[in-house]
């Protein structure tokens, strides 16, 4: 009778076990983990306790606006294509070898899968839901700063600059017609035309720097070997686990293959019951884990290379916002100035940036960034991390740094305001999102006179102008 009661109770254990490991699958959705791959809408309110509330008072005004985003959703590459295309190759493969054994485990999706985007030829472009993903981002960003977009359409007060790559200055284009929506004659969604700037891609050093910089390249070269070493044991374990599961020989190219596939599904495709679902979601976790490792190494906190390429950006956001105050001291009529500074790139140029001014930092790790010293890798799944491809930069990603005016004893203070992902966030030197904005160029002089590298210079300047409010 005893031995009765203790069989009776383990199984009620593992049966409240296996409902504890359900629900937490069930609120599981694999979209919101795809690293980089993340569409926005999933990522836009990815939290991970890094976005702040912010109340800015009721006598301030904005008076410009830096935006710095990444193209929005896009379909695979050229090269991801043939990827792809390998893969079902591989999978027929394996599947001959099980073919005898007429497995009922095996999902029926493997049996002649295809892949999605077979016959096509070309690749990277901008797709329908990436374009709606930066209209909609133009349409709410009007909506959020109805005084800065009041005015009529001139390119010199909404300047709009892309990177030369078609999917970046597609996403410029959708934004802008969201952004200008019946603003103007055109059809009956009453569209205007407007300017979109792009440089050569041999010399954008603003938005394009990481193909500028050949000490980049080579960085970044010489680290696959480094990224590889780390990825393998995780590769090395999922792979184990999916013999054992699917009873297919797989290999851990094969598990780099799936685990790709299951991103484009899921993202592009919104399809999460097939790749995804050889995964569990703890292993998803883990290869989101590996992903987010490379981009940290190559295009984060890594190194101060990755981010010290973005520096001529920084200088640009930072006079922007210089001119945009002494027009408004000289006292100019609103309209007849630059009112938004609009740019549209990519991951390795929205990555660079937030690092640059101190996003998704732990307060020590700020002494660490000053000193250009590489920081410890974001920490292996169960636990906790800062840094997520998802939140830092998904699909439409974006860093919004918004000027204020602030009236008080008939003189005006100015203060920044930083939004990553339409959310206020905070730099490392502070707790809170708002930032006195003071003139750069008493430090600029300082760090002439004191040799300071320009890295520090910025960082300098980040200390000190954007001071708590």
């Amino acid at each position: 009778m005893a031995l009765r009661s203790q069989i009776v109770l383990f199984l009620l254990l593992l049966f409240d076990a296996a409902v504890v490991y359900s629900n937490a699958d069930e609120n599981f959705d694999v979209r919101s983990h795809l690293s980089t791959v993340t569409r926005y809408h999933m990522a836009k309110d990815i939290s991970h306790n890094s976005y702040v509330p912010s109340n800015i008072p009721d006598q301030c005004k904005p008076i410009h606006l830096n935006v710095v985003a990444r193209h929005g959703t896009r379909a695979p590459t050229k090269k991801k294509l043939k990827e792809l295309d390998a893969l079902a190759s591989r999978l027929e493969v394996l599947l001959e070898n099980v073919k005898e054994q007429k497995s009922t485990v095996l999902p029926a999706w493997l049996w002649g899968w295809k892949s999605p985007w077979t016959g096509k030829h070309k690749g990277g472009e901008l797709i329908s839901e990436g374009e709606n993903e930066l209209y909609e981002l133009g349409v709410r960003t009007r909506e959020k700063f109805p005084d800065l977009f009041k005015e009529d359409y001139h390119p010199d007060v909404y300047p709009i600059k892309a990177t030369q790559i078609s999917r970046a200055s597609a996403s410029a284009v959708a934004f802008g017609m969201g952004l200008f929506s019946d603003r103007g004659k055109l059809g009956p969604g009453r569209h205007r035309a407007f300017a979109v700037i792009s440089e050569s891609r041999a010399s954008d050093i603003m938005l394009r720097f990481h193909d500028c910089c050949q000490n980049y390249k080579a960085f970044r070269k010489s680290q696959e070997p480094y990224v590889d070493k780390l990825k393998e044991p995780v590769l090395n374990k999922i792979a184990q686990e999916l013999v054992t599961r699917w009873g297919l020989k797989f290999t851990t190219h094969d598990v780099s293959s799936l685990w790709f596939l299951c991103k484009q599904e899921a993202s592009l495709l919104n399809t999460t019951d097939r790749a995804c679902a050889l995964f569990s979601s703890s292993e998803v976790g883990l290869l989101e884990w590996t992903d987010d490792l490379e981009v940290f190494i190559v295009k984060g906190y890594g190194n101060s290379l990755n981010y010290r390429m973005g520096v001529p950006l920084l200088e640009d956001v930072i006079q922007s916002m210089e001119e945009a105050i002494k027009s408004k001291e000289a006292g100019l009529v609103h309209g007849s100035y630059e009112l938004a500074r609009l740019r549209f790139a990519h991951a390795e140029t929205l990555l660079p940036f937030s690092c640059l001014i101190g996003l998704f930092l732990d307060g020590p790790e700020f002494e660490k960034i000053l000193n250009e010293q590489s920081l410890e890798l974001p920490p292996k799944p169960p636990q906790k991390r800062i840094w997520h491809g998802s939140t830092v930069a998904p699909f439409a990603g974006n860093n919004m740094l918004v000027l204020y005016s602030c009236p008080s004893n008939n003189t005006s203070k100015y203060f920044v305001q930083v939004l990553h992902n339409e959310r206020p966030i905070p730099l490392a030197v502070s707790l809170l999102p708002t930032y006195i904005f003071n003139s750069v160029k008493l430090l600029y002089m300082l760090s002439k006179r004191n040799n300071f590298n320009i890295v520090n210079f910025y960082f300098l300047f980040l200390v000190s102008s954007f001071l708590l409010y």
